[in-house]
């Protein structure tokens, strides 16, 4: 592989750059699998829920799928919680940076929050106000979030929900990743 001549950015050429936007876009095409493996890193089954982080991933998916979420939306349940082996105080925040670039502000928003938002089912089990959300009662994405936890999130815990594989959500992940990055940033 050719390398850029500079060390220092400052130091760079129009002809560095071109290398190196040339190696970025060629690099593109993998990042649906990336993806797909930071989540699959989820599948272990070293918690303390009855379902590892990877099916409860796969279960809310399905039931985004199932209702008829579109593409987008169902892929934001799929990735809604990679970041919690690697960002456990942020795991949101870390899924919705990965997905902000591919998906709707509102999915992104929803995926920020979610953490928050499932916070209404088992916050005031430990000390927390179950009630937190309600910071963000007035936003216009409120009820998305909330639907968000309440139909899929919150619900998919569960040891005996017949999940679609990983393999039905690939080609949804392939699309999303796959478009130009703020392709789809409209508000909706």
């Amino acid at each position: 592989m050719q390398h850029v001549g500079f060390i220092r950015l400052d130091q760079g050429t129009p002809a560095d750059f071109a290398l190196a936007l040339a190696a970025e876009k060629a690099e593109k095409p993998g990042l649906p699998g990336r993806v797909l493996e930071l989540l699959r890193s989820l599948d272990r089954d070293d918690t303390c829920y009855r379902v590892t982080r990877y099916e409860h991933s796969l279960q809310t998916a399905t039931r985004a799928l199932r209702d008829g979420a579109d593409d987008e939306l169902v892929v934001c349940a799929l990735l809604h919680d990679v970041g919690d082996l690697i960002a456990p105080d942020n795991h949101g925040g870390f899924a919705a940076a990965i997905l902000e670039p591919y998906v709707s502000e509102r999915n992104a928003w929803v995926v920020r929050h979610h953490g928050l938002f499932q916070g209404y089912y088992y916050f005031h089990h430990v000390g927390r106000d179950r009630d937190a959300r309600d910071a963000f009662r007035d936003h216009p994405w409120f009820g998305a979030a909330e639907t968000f936890c309440e139909r899929w999130d919150q619900l998919s815990f569960d040891p005996e929900f017949e999940s679609e594989t990983l393999e039905t959500f690939v080609p949804l992940v392939r699309r999303v990743f796959l478009r130009e990055p703020g392709a789809n940033r409209e508000v909706r």
